[in-house]
């Protein structure tokens, strides 16, 4: 099992229309595509910012660009960067 790990930033005001627009398109977006286990998907606030991992569960790499970013056009409201690569590990325990 593979886990795909993408990272993400916004400002503190978006933090609750951002999480409601992933929860609303981006996680059934991602539970629809083949070889998908589960997915994680994590927040953090500090004075001035809301951090987020999303960390995508799947059974191989064998996708089109693995290492490259997925983004939707609604993230242009939202984040502050557009990191291009996204991080992979193997899973060899749970």
């Amino acid at each position: 099992m593979i886990a795909r790990i993408w990272k993400g930033k916004t400002k503190v005001e978006y933090v609750e229309a951002y999480s409601a627009f992933m929860k609303a398109r981006a996680i059934p977006d991602y539970k629809q595509a083949d070889g998908f286990i589960k997915l994680t998907f994590l927040s953090r606030i500090d004075d001035a910012h809301a951090y987020f991992r999303l960390v995508t569960y799947w059974e191989n790499l064998d996708v089109k660009d693995p290492e490259k970013a997925k983004y939707y056009p609604e993230d242009k409201k939202y984040l502050i960067d557009f990191p291009d690569t996204v991080t992979h590990y193997e899973v060899f325990a749970e």
